[in-house]
Order: C-alpha cells, then sequence, then structure tokens
C-alpha cells in the first residue's frame, strides 16, 4: 500500500479497544446490549412520536430527527466494531473505512445542529410562548431540519475529501473505527493543512453550535426565573434539563476529541470518549428524553393500552 492509497484491494487493520483476548467476549457481549438499546430506545421513540398526535408537535418532531440520526452513526460504528471483536482479523477495506467515516461525519456534525435547534425550539417555546407558533410553523421546522441535514452532508464531503487525498503508508488503524484524526496519523506526507482545516471545521461547528445552545438557555433561564409560580418554574426547567443533559455529554465528549491537538491525549483517553459519543449517547438521548417527560410516559402508556386492549 506503500504510495498508493487508490489501488484495488487496499485495506486497513482496525486497532480495536483491546488487545487482551480474554476481553473480547465480555466487550462483545457489553456493546451488544448497548447496540440493542439505542435501536429499540430510538426507532421506539421515532414510532411513538408518530403514532400519537399529541405528540406531533415542533419539539417531538426534532426529537424524532434527533432519534433518527442517533440510529443511524450508532449502526455506522457498532455493527463493524461488534464485528470486530470476534473476528481473527479486524480488516477493512480501504472503500469501506472510507465510507465508515463519511457517514459518520455526516450524522455527528447533522447531531450538533439538530441539538442546536431543538435548544432554539425551547427559546421560542418559553421566551415567545404567544408567537411560539407562528415561528416554528411546519414550513419553518422542515426547513430546519433539513437544513441540519444539508450542512452534514456538506461537512462530511469536505472532510472525508480531505482524507481521500492523503497517501497511506501504514495499514494499522490505532482505533476501533475509522476516525479521521486516528487516519491521520498513517499518512506518509505532512498532514499539518490538513490537521488545521479539520480543526477549524470542527471548532467552528462545536464552538457555534455550543455557543448558540449556551445563549438560548441563557434567555431561557432569565425568563424561567421571572415566572411567579412555583409550579411554572418546575415545568419549564424539567422541559429543558433533559436535553441540557444530552448537549452536555455530546458537546464534552468532541471537543475533548477534535479540539486539540492530534498527539496531546493518549490512545485509551480517545477510545473512551469515542465509547462515549458514539455508542453511550445515542442510547442515553431517548432514555433521558422518554424517562424525564411526562408527555412522553403518557404517550407510551396510551400506545400500550391500546396495544394490549
Amino acid at each position: 500500500m506503500v504510495g498508493e492509497n487508490h489501488s484495488t484491494g487496499t485495506e486497513f487493520i482496525l486497532g480495536g479497544l483491546t488487545n487482551r483476548p480474554e476481553l473480547q467476549l465480555p466487550l462483545f457481549l457489553l456493546f451488544l446490549g448497548i447496540y440493542s438499546v439505542t435501536v429499540i430506545g430510538n426507532l421506539g421513540m421515532i414510532t411513538l412520536i408518530c403514532l400519537n398526535t399529541q405528540l406531533h408537535i415542533p419539539m417531538y418532531y426534532f426529537l424524532g430527527n434527533l432519534s433518527l440520526v442517533d440510529v443511524c452513526y450508532s449502526s455506522v460504528i457498532t455493527p463493524k466494531m461488534l464485528v470486530n471483536f470476534v473476528s481473527e482479523k479486524n480488516i477493512i477495506s480501504y472503500a469501506g473505512c472510507m465510507s465508515q467515516l463519511y457517514f459518520f461525519l455526516m450524522f455527528v456534525i447533522a447531531e450538533c445542529y439538530m441539538l442546536t435547534v431543538m435548544a432554539y425550539d425551547r427559546y421560542v417555546a418559553i421566551c415567545s410562548p404567544l408567537l411560539y407558533n407562528v415561528i416554528m410553523s411546519h414550513r419553518v421546522c422542515s426547513r430546519l431540519v433539513a437544513g441540519v441535514y444539508a450542512i452534514g452532508l456538506i461537512g462530511a464531503t469536505i472532510e472525508t475529501g480531505l482524507m481521500l487525498k492523503l497517501p497511506y503508508c501504514d495499514t494499522l488503524i490505532s482505533h476501533y473505527f475509522c476516525d479521521i484524526i486516528a487516519l491521520m496519523k498513517l499518512s506518509c506526507s505532512s498532514t499539518d493543512d490538513t490537521e488545521m482545516t479539520v480543526f477549524f471545521l470542527a471548532g467552528f461547528d462545536i464552538i457555534v453550535t455550543s455557543l448558540t445552545v449556551l445563549i438560548s438557555y441563557a434567555f431561557i433561564l432569565s425568563s424561567i426565573l421571572r415566572v411567579s409560580t412555583t409550579g411554572g418554574r418546575s415545568k419549564a426547567f424539567s422541559t429543558c434539563s433533559s436535553h441540557l443533559a444530552a448537549v452536555g455529554m455530546f458537546y464534552g465528549t468532541t471537543a475533548f476529541m477534535y479540539l486539540k491537538p492530534s498527539t496531546a491525549n493518549s490512545l485509551a483517553q480517545e477510545n473512551v470518549a469515542s465509547v462515549v459519543y458514539t455508542t453511550v449517547i445515542p442510547m442515553l438521548n431517548p432514555l433521558i428524553y422518554s424517562l424525564r417527560n411526562k408527555e412522553v410516559k403518557a404517550a407510551m402508556q396510551k400506545t400500550l393500552k391500546g396495544k394490549l386492549f
């Protein structure tokens, strides 16, 4: 593969999470369980939102799309990781590696902007409740979601295009999936320009969206504190706390991974951070939004009663 990264039959070897054979089966079972909960939870959330008319409002329209993004980007990573736990050789083709990178980037960027759109929705609902139905019309919501996916596609195309131009002199990816940082370490040529571009793009996505979320919640907090009744404050806090929990975990781990020099942390630290945002957060999101949301729990009970009786 030396000097040529487009040759037919080019393959990479994924280093995986651990080299210890005695941990392969326990890790396989652990991540199989996590992935099963992720798929069932997110698809269940989407189905619940589609079946219950009381959830046909912007907040749950965005939540349904967040669940779709979560199940998609988890599915880009986890099935291949599970296969590698029970395979002797953790091989992925060049085309497969770049495809995995492309779809991972598309969905993880979409997740950033979907969380931002959800924060804006809560800002309008709490700070301008009388104008909510006008501002967050069906057309506006559809355009916001379309914009989220478009940004994901554009960002993934640019960053994957940069990786396609690099020549690769090594085959061992010291990671459990084809992440952009791990791939840059295999290049024969200097990656300084590529690293700066990726740092800028990731920084733009993470900083702009996280600042938008923080500003939205600063206004939300100000409005909540002006609510005279304890019950009104409690309802507003309950509505927003689940979203803040999801946002905090996602932005914390992605910033740790991408807003630093590529040699700043150990492989073990990078693997832990990657596991959190690629497998754990997609599993937790539907649990956070369902367990802390009375409307979702009521819709779930109604749906289960309708199926049983």
